[in-house]
């Protein structure tokens, strides 16, 4: 069969590989190849980000038309149509997905070819479309953006029930009577505490003993209290011993948790227990591409494999599994292989939003972390019940929470739970990427009555302290409040 050559080839269209081609055939004006097996957008677009955030803004209209009598608003009973959440999800996905598929397909130089990918040698792909037809491409570039799918645990008897994983609980027309999560991750709590939003019992199952738990025990705390006051059962340390289908129907989970195990009922299980890269239908020993113990692609700082002129990008390299990133991993080979700029993804900062209500803005370092690095730091932390705009709002749970080198009063990272915490973390990270110390934030005029003004009071009273210590700015901002 005839091999066709290219100049780029790129594994998948997901927000790496999406403007990466475009990049190649319009920039650098070479033969472009981008293989997709199913879905152009990849995970954020059609399964991660456009569709989880659709079906949050759903549940939290759900939430504050339940609250309505809190701010003078009496409404009737509050019911869902889940059929319309689905369906508007579906719409919101479809019309993004279309977006970026009719864009690859105006632009010149560009092929976009559906099928399914794997090496036949260093620098060979097959391509198997699903009308059963084979293509034998080649180019002297190739970069790998397959991404990742949701993992399955190795849990006794889960192959009996219908497991749903954070795409199959997505396309549920009904919501569940009792969900049953297993995992304390990002992904667990944003959709228990929809569900929970959306009228479902909700269980969440954490192995470890806190949810979140690359996060600060404080910032984890309270992310707990705030998802049980929703009414959300969590339970901590416990670990899943079992599975299996009741004789009612329902499905009947066993669980340990300090030596006790007992038996818990729910009409629904989601498994979101980790992510497993798209690598097994690669064949990427006939590349001599090479992988972890956990099949992702092991990569140098510039984004490049152990084979000279393949690259991987996006979730299937591991680290950081965010779409804000995978978009940097574009740039980062635009810049080094198109611009002659040498980028690298080292030292690179690594913000990230969990979408829960209130959410959590996060980058930089947690006071852990600066703790075992060893340096002299200084905590501001200051409750949400003391900002202005949040008890306007009725909005008023969580906390911000920054840490502070007290030697060079720069700002090393922070954890923003509150109300727009993701937006808020931004100016955060803006002082941090201009080495802007916090003094300048702490003296920065701000419009009133706006959350970016809390960060005068968070920073204002800030001192100096030793490492074990944490300095509250509550006291000074209950008296601004007076």
């Amino acid at each position: 069969m005839p091999t066709e050559h290219y100049g780029a080839m790129i594994l998948g269209a997901g927000q790496a590989g999406v403007p990466l081609a475009v990049c190649l055939a319009t920039e650098a004006k070479m033969t472009t190849a981008l293989v997709e097996r199913k879905h152009v957008g990849g995970t954020c677009i059609n399964e991660g980000c456009t569709p989880t955030k659709t079906m949050v803004a759903s549940a939290r209209v759900a939430y504050l038309a339940r609250r309505a009598a809190d701010y003078g608003v009496h409404t009737g009973p509050v019911t869902m149509d889940m059929a319309r959440v689905r369906q508007r999800k579906q719409d919101i996905v479809a019309r993004f997905r279309a977006r970026s598929q009719r864009r690859l397909e105006r632009t010149k130089g560009l092929d976009l070819i559906f099928g399914e990918a794997s090496f036949t040698g260093p620098r060979t792909v097959e391509v198997r479309s699903n009308d059963g037809a084979t293509r034998y491409l080649t180019a002297e570039k190739i970069f790998i953006n397959t991404g990742a799918r949701p993992a399955k645990p190795s849990l006794p008897g889960l192959e009996t029930v219908s497991a749903l994983d954070s795409t199959s609980v997505m396309e549920l027309d009904v919501a569940p009577e009792h969900l049953l999560i297993l995992g304390g991750g990002y992904v667990g709590l944003e959709f228990g505490q929809m569900f929970r939003r959306f009228g479902s019992a909700v269980t969440i199952i954490q192995r470890g003993k806190q949810l979140v738990p690359q996060e600060d025990e404080d910032v984890a705390e309270e992310i707990t209290k705030i998802l049980r006051e929703d009414g959300i059962e969590v339970l901590l340390e416990t670990d899943a011993v079992r599975v299996e289908r009741g004789s009612t129907g329902q499905i009947a989970l066993a669980v340990r948790t300090a030596g006790d195990q007992r038996v818990l009922s729910g009409s629904h299980l989601l498994v979101a227990t980790g992510r497993t890269p798209n690598t097994d239908r690669l064949n990427l020993d006939a590349a001599g591409v090479r992988t972890d113990e956990r099949r992702y692609i092991s990569v140098n700082d510039m984004l490049e494999t152990d084979v000279p002129g393949i690259y991987a990008l996006g979730d299937v390299k591991g680290g950081p599994a965010f779409t804000h990133i995978s978009y940097d991993d574009f740039r980062i080979i635009r810049d080094t292989l198109l611009r002659g700029q040498p980028n690298r993804i080292t030292g690179r900062p690594v913000p990230y939003t969990i979408f829960i209500d209130p959410q959590l803005g996060r980058v930089g370092l947690t006071e852990r972390e600066a703790k075992a690095k060893g340096l002299n730091i200084g905590v501001a932390k200051l409750p949400m019940s003391h900002v202005a705009r949040a008890i306007e709002f009725a909005e008023t749970r969580g906390f911000m929470k920054a840490v502070v080198d007290a030697n060079t009063k720069q700002i090393l990272g922070c954890a923003i739970l509150g109300m727009e915490g993701g937006e808020i973390m931004g100016i955060v990270q803006l002082a941090m990427m201009g080495r802007i110390p916090y003094t300048t934030l702490s003296d920065s005029i701000f419009s009133h009555p706006t959350l970016a003004e809390a960060l005068n009071n968070l920073f204002l009273a800030w001192e100096e302290v030793p490492m074990e210590v944490m300095y509250s700015q509550a006291a000074y901002s209950a008296s601004t409040m007076d």
